[in-house]
């Protein structure tokens, strides 16, 4: 069962919340609130604050909340300080607030409020809300073919039927997949039952997310090279004279994308570990320590699905790579705008 409060003991601990935040008693704080036209209050404490709720954790229902509760703010005169309240908030739902102007605190301790001669700011406090038992993941290794191929060919409307053909999956399992992601307002479908992306920049953050705290299996260690750059290249040629399918991801993508900077750690998608003679002929050192090499095995071979060649090296599509992005180390953050910039140009309207 998922821990949830009812909407009137929900609605106590918001006042109870906030009025802790604001350093002012609860009843003070009641005798200054008015009930707003979208079930949310308003309240008078010199700025005027805007109050909503969405007792969603899923982010698109959050980030529709947002974006409305902005839209009400304006009525206002724009001198209103909108705040939604949610059980708990992720890295993708604070972005989406971040990207509405509108603050934010959830009912598990965390808070993101800005206003004249106001700033509270806490994090670090666990989701008291979860659902019990392991929840059904959107972006399991086969779940991401999915969404790879939705943000890849965002805009576009595809049957169930195409889908499953073009990420070859069974029909069974996608039906299944997006009726989930329908019902977390992640897909919606057009008059004829096509599918597509929601909101495309909301799916990759939450994407982005989520893979930050799986990282894939992987080999860590070293091999000679003057650059990162060098590395790529000769990697890439030891492979293909291997003949072993293979895909940078990473800073060595984003390095082949968009040329953006220098870079020291390459990392590898291979469907197999390499023989003893490829690392042999590679000269590669099995040590984390001063490392310059990652050889990875996707836990789904999706990965290969898209692949591209920039420069004449082959790599994941830019949307997996600006995803892997969030494992990496040294300048990576800058490294994933750049791609985002140059090549999910929906990512930059569609939010």
């Amino acid at each position: 069962m998922r821990a949830q409060l009812e909407p009137e003991r929900q609605w106590n601990a918001v006042f109870e919340r906030l009025a802790d935040l604001l350093g002012m008693e609860e009843s003070v704080l009641r005798e200054k609130a008015m009930p707003s036209d979208l079930g949310g209050w308003v309240f008078h404490l010199g700025t005027k604050f805007v109050l909503a709720m969405s007792r969603s954790t899923a982010v698109a229902p959050m980030a529709a909340a947002a974006r409305k509760l902005r839209q009400q703010s304006h009525g206002f005169d724009g001198q209103a300080v909108p705040i939604l309240v949610v059980p708990f908030m992720g890295d993708a739902g604070r972005r989406a607030c971040l990207e509405e102007q509108v603050g934010w605190f959830d009912l598990s301790g965390n808070a993101h409020i800005v206003a004249p001669g106001l700033r509270i700011h806490i994090e670090g406090k666990p989701n008291r809300f979860k659902t019990s038992g392991r929840p059904a993941n959107l972006f399991a290794p086969r779940s991401t073919r999915v969404v790879r191929w939705l943000l890849i060919h965002a805009g576009e409307s595809i049957r169930q039927r195409e889908l499953a053909r073009a990420t070859e999956l069974d029909e069974g399992f996608i039906s299944r997949l997006v009726t989930r992601l329908e019902s977390e307002e992640l897909v919606e479908r057009d008059p004829g039952g096509a599918v597509k992306a929601r909101n495309p920049a909301l799916l990759l953050d939450l994407w982005r997310e989520t893979v930050a705290k799986s990282k894939p299996p992987m080999v860590i260690g070293h091999v000679a090279a003057r650059s990162g750059d060098g590395l790529l290249r000769f990697l890439a040629d030891a492979f293909l004279d291997a003949k072993l399918e293979y895909a940078a991801t990473g800073l060595a993508a984003a390095w082949a994308y968009t040329h953006f900077a220098s870079f020291r750690s390459t990392t590898i998608y291979l469907p197999v570990y390499p023989s003893t003679e490829v690392l042999k002929h590679l000269g590669f050192l099995e040590e984390p320590r001063g490392a310059n090499l990652r050889l990875v095995i996707p836990r789904d071979d999706g990965v290969f699905l898209d692949i591209q060649k920039p420069d004449g090296i082959r790599c994941v599509h830019p949307v997996q790579a600006y995803v892997d992005l969030k494992w990496e180390p040294e300048r990576s953050e800058e490294a994933a705008q750049r791609i985002r910039t140059e090549y999910l140009h929906w990512s930059q309207d569609d939010r």
